[in-house]
């Protein structure tokens, strides 16, 4: 480990000094670090010779760190500095033992798989992008509905009217698609989850299909004329009329450290109040 990455989301009062804090306790191991500001928009930066990231903030800012890290199979250190904490599993008050548990090859990591989507307009190419949770097509004001003919792999899914549609990993399961209605996936099953927001029909329901699945969403005419495509509520772009979205598993995954089946089904306890019932 000769160099790290720490990832401090500026809107966590506490996050530019547990950077500073972190600088110092890895330099006394002489490993490099560098301090990257996270805002939302923060661009791209350098990733040359880096072994791992650390991520401070919420699971948005794992999601930028994983998007960032995945290309270049570098693991992300998520530490928990927000109030869900489904996929930053690190509690600030741990971190200095679980840092040196990674550094000495002793902590857990967690592949996680990404999604991809790519956007064609008239034959050509116009946009890529990965997410870690979920790629959602939808207006641009509420309430408006879209119009999207759906197909995966050959076989056509109809067209739909909605208010928009989620296309969700299981690690984004418990997110935009869970508030949209949408199943809660295990994070280690390899699947994509499609789910229409507020369909028109009552028969669209949320499908969880096989991963090797690409799915194919052509922009129908419509009322409606300003429609995005947002990875992970972070990445946007325009779409037009007759703009062709592929999607499907990405090529990339990535490593996140203290990430594992008890912290998924504790965060579902305890942030979600699953319980299994009611208590006597």
């Amino acid at each position: 480990m000769d160099k790290c990455l720490i990832i401090a989301n500026t809107y966590k009062n506490e996050s530019l000094q547990l950077a500073d804090e972190i600088k110092n306790f890895l330099k006394e191991r002489n490993i490099k670090s560098i301090i990257l500001p996270y805002s939302g928009n923060t661009s791209v930066t350098d990733m040359e010779n880096v072994s791992f990231a650390i991520s401070l903030g919420g699971d948005g800012t794992v999601l930028f760190a994983a998007r960032l890290c995945a290309p270049h199979k570098i693991p992300v250190f998520a530490i928990n500095l927000g109030e869900f904490g489904f996929i930053a599993g690190i509690q600030p008050h741990e971190w200095k033992n679980r840092l040196n548990n990674f550094l000495n090859n002793t902590e857990h990591i967690d592949y996680r798989n990404l999604v991809s989507a790519t956007v064609f307009r008239n034959n050509k190419k116009i946009f890529t992008s990965s997410a870690l949770n979920d790629v959602v097509i939808s207006a641009k004001g509420s309430a408006r509905l879209v119009s999207l003919d759906i197909q995966s792999s050959g076989i056509p899914f109809g067209k739909f009217k909605a208010d928009g549609i989620i296309i969700a990993t299981p690690t984004g399961s418990t997110a935009y698609s869970a508030a949209a209605g949408g199943p809660i996936v295990d994070p280690s099953l390899d699947a994509l989850i499609l789910n229409p927001i507020s369909p028109f029909s009552l028969s669209n329901r949320p499908l969880v299909m096989p991963s090797t699945m690409v799915i194919e969403i052509t922009l129908l005419p419509s009322r409606c004329e300003e429609v995005i495509l947002a990875c992970d509520g972070q990445v946007l772009v325009d779409l037009q009329e007759g703009d062709v979205i592929k999607i499907g598993k990405s090529e990339d995954t990535v490593m996140l450290v203290g990430c594992n089946s008890h912290l998924f089904y504790s965060a579902l306890r305890s942030k979600l109040n699953w319980s299994g019932g009611p208590h006597a």
